[in-house]
Parts: C-alpha cells; structure tokens; sequence
C-alpha cells in the first residue's frame, strides 16, 4: 500500500462501478521492523510508517470528497499493540496509535464523515502465522507464548469474526454515528447489536 497513486484509483473504481462511495475500511498493515527500537533505524521506521499510516491517510484524502457526498464512514483496523507494549513492535504498535488518534481527529475535522478505529482482536492471519513463524525470535519469552498458545490452543479468532463487525458498522444506520472518533474492540459491549446472531 505505499503506492502512492492507488489511493485516487481505488476512489474512482468504487465511483465509476457503484456511483458512489459510501465506506472505506482500511484494514492492511506490516508489522516489519520487528526490532527492539534502539536496533532500528530511522529509515526503518519511515518505511514503517509508509506502509501502516501514510498510505492510510492517503486513501482517506483520496476518499474523503466522495465520504463527505454520501456522510459516509472510515473503519480503520488498530491493535492492541496501539495501547500495549510488545518488544519489538515498537514501530507497529505507534503507527496502529497514529490510527486511532487519526479517527479522532478526523471526528472533529469531518463530521459528517463517521471514523471509527477498531480492535479485531488475535485473528488467524498471515500475521500470525509470521509472528510465531518469523519474528519469534526477536520477541520476549512471555509473548512468544502467549501467541504460540493461542493457535495451539484455539484461540486466534476467525477472520469473519471481526470482519463481521467491521462490515456492519460500515453499512450500519444512524446509530454507528455515536461512535466517530472512538477507538473499540471488535467484541466491546456496545457493538453488540453488530455481532453475528
């Protein structure tokens, strides 16, 4: 996603197929570097950071005159990461808390446009499966165990778990205005209504 003219093209895909656009949900993210900070580069974390928020934000400049046609919805995907610290996951973890401030100020900035920020929760992606598999190493003992655990013991949740949620909010009437600029897990109380029955 750090291809800087996808942004405008997906925007008048969605337009020229649908003649509008009413949701955007940006859900791609790098968990690269994973490295303690003071192993990392600047250069590093700027790459970081292209992938995980600047492509964002460009995708919601690019989107935004059409969300603003239709008082459409932003659904950005965060982290626990974004409020708990991880080694190694420095970079990720501040880009996913970029996000969430990002739907707050995006409250004030466009309100007729709802952005909210959601926590999917451990989900059984390629993400994952890189963790245990790949960055492991680079973890601390307690947080490799906590994810090896949760596959071996079935806990990572099904992609359509959240995905469920994410999708509803994003065509969901006038009540998922009262969550602009909010930061909630996929499963928080107040979503229950967007849970799969």
């Amino acid at each position: 996603m750090s291809d800087a003219s996808l942004p405008e093209k997906a925007v008048a895909l969605a337009n020229e197929k649908w003649g509008r656009l009413d949701s955007l949900i940006i859900n791609h993210g790098s968990l690269d570097p994973v490295k303690k900070v003071a192993d990392t580069s600047a250069e590093e974390w700027r790459k970081g950071f292209d992938v995980n928020v600047f492509s964002a934000v460009g995708l919601i400049q690019a989107a935004l005159p059409s969300l603003r046609k239709t008082q459409g919805r932003i659904l950005l995907t965060s982290s626990g990461a974004a409020t708990s610290a991880y080694q190694g996951w420095g970079c990720y973890g501040a880009g996913k808390a970029v996000l969430n401030h990002l739907a707050l100020t995006l409250s004030v900035e466009e309100p007729s446009v709802t952005t909210i920020s959601i926590r999917p929760g451990v989900v059984d992606t390629e993400m994952q499966r890189e963790i245990r598999e790949v960055h492991h190493e680079r973890m601390s003992g307690k947080d490799r165990e906590k994810f090896s655990g949760l596959k071996s013991d079935g806990g990572l949740l099904k992609p359509e778990q959240p995905g469920y949620v994410i999708a509803r909010l994003a065509v969901g009437g006038d009540e998922v205005k009262s969550f602009n600029g909010k930061f909630l897990s996929w499963n928080d109380e107040s979503l229950d209504k967007f849970q799969e029955d």
